[in-house]
């Protein structure tokens, strides 16, 4: 046993299990997301109509997004969409990477849905050639957001996760030499 009460054994199948969940986490998101745009493009035919109401406040559009967050960076030739795909899939295999070495079960959850929503996106935009967008909140012609997708959902809520766990658990830098302050300091 170590000083903690647990066995390095332990703490191993413990930060595996954590790998396996985030891992998990990524594939769900990405099936799901795959789900519901094979279902709306399919038996719904959400892009061969204007828009279905489901609420007061949201709808189901079809709008092909070829840029990136906020419609920045559009990709307007195939070359643009290739370097929007190279970059994206850059960033994915950092969070993949990041995720095989993380040790706090929320990263672990925030990554997770990081991953799965670029995998979602990279997918569309490898096949469509362009990002398939569809959920429109709205408050009649005012919309405090642009149309986005399953995917955008969960990049966006595992970037808040982990934002929120960085800044609010508290941790300090760790000091170096000669600015540590001592006991007869």
């Amino acid at each position: 046993m170590t000083r903690h009460g647990r066995s390095a054994e332990a703490r191993r199948f413990e930060t595996l299990t954590r790998r396996v969940f985030g891992y998990g986490l990524a594939l769900l998101v990405f099936a799901i997301d795959r789900g519901i745009k094979a279902f709306l493009l399919g038996p719904v035919a959400l892009d061969r109509v204007d828009a279905i109401r489901l609420l007061p406040l949201f709808d189901l559009r079809f709008m092909p997004n070829s840029g990136v967050s906020l419609g920045l960076f559009t990709a307007s030739t195939e070359h643009m969409r290739l370097i929007l795909i190279a970059v994206t899939g850059v960033i994915a295999l950092g969070v993949a990477a990041w995720l095989s070495v993380e040790r706090r079960r929320t990263d672990v959850i925030g990554l997770g849905l990081v991953l799965g929503g670029a995998l979602g996106n990279i997918y569309d935009r490898v096949v469509q050639g362009y990002v398939i967008d569809y959920a429109d909140l709205h408050i009649g012609e005012w919309r405090p957001f642009l149309i986005f997708n399953f995917a955008d959902a969960a990049i966006t809520f595992g970037v808040l996760i982990l934002l929120a766990r960085s800044l609010l658990s508290g941790e300090k830098p760790a000091k170096t030499g000669a600015n540590t302050p001592t006991e007869n300091s």
